[in-house]
């Protein structure tokens, strides 16, 4: 785990799931964390349980470009830079396109996308000046191939490769370094986000073999103790189970 002690590292999304269990890791290796989500309270709890100073927990949408950006400043003013940010919330509502879930797709495209971009482009100011970072976006096994009901998410996901892609590209002047975390089925809230029953319980019965969100974590620790010029772009896991 050399090189995670003492790097400043932000995580949307960080009040459950993916988000919780990054942080629990990265905290157990000397990580300084600042973490954002909706859910105050438990946010807050975690930090406590965590011995986090108070200010290290922002609420934030991300939906909302001034919370996110809110959230990065909050990690400079505490510790003078951030080395590390991990774009994570994300919503997962499936449902086939007819039946025209608009408000669904919207949602999942203002968190899924637009989240990630408003991560980087409050990330990226501060990480160019010091010619130095790590950007970590979470896509998932959807950004690489898309099933019944799941064609607006896998567009999400697949968005965030791209957009992960074109980052690497552009911020190689500057020794930042960019990867993308494709998870299958991980034991989170995301299915809790599907409106219609019936694809609920098609999801619910895929997940039946989800493996603990801890995967995750260890796969951005990875990711994160690689020597400063080693840059792992992109890691996809599933559960050993899992065909999809």
């Amino acid at each position: 785990m050399h090189g995670i002690q003492g790097k400043i590292v932000v995580i949307t999304g960080a009040s459950s799931g993916l988000g919780e269990a990054a942080a629990r890791h990265l905290a157990g290796h000397g990580a300084e964390l600042v973490l954002g989500a909706r859910r105050l309270d438990r946010l807050q709890a975690i930090a406590q349980e965590l011995s986090l100073d108070a200010q290290a927990v922002v609420q934030t949408d991300v939906t909302h470009r001034e919370q996110v950006q809110r959230l990065v400043d909050r990690a400079v003013q505490m510790h003078g830079r951030i080395d590390v940010i991990i774009n994570n919330a994300g919503l997962m509502p499936h449902s086939p396109l007819e039946r025209g879930r608009v408000e669904d797709w919207e949602r999942m495209i203002d968190v899924n996308i637009k989240g990630v971009l408003y991560g980087i482009a409050a990330a990226l100011p501060y990480m160019r000046a010091r010619k130095s970072g790590h950007v970590i976006n979470v896509a998932s096994v959807a950004g690489h191939k898309v099933g019944p009901g799941g064609a607006v998410y896998a567009a999400t996901k697949h968005a965030v490769r791209v957009i992960s892609e074109g980052l690497r590209q552009e911020v190689k002047p500057y020794g930042i370094r960019s990867t993308i975390i494709s998870p299958g089925a991980v034991a989170t809230e995301l299915p809790e986000s599907i409106t219609e029953p019936d694809v609920a319980e098609r999801i619910r019965k895929l997940y039946e073999i989800a493996i603990p969100a801890d995967a995750f974590a260890r796969a951005v620790a990875f990711a994160m103790s690689q020597p400063e010029d080693v840059d792992i772009n992109e890691i996809l896991f599933r559960p050993t189970r899992q065909e999809y």
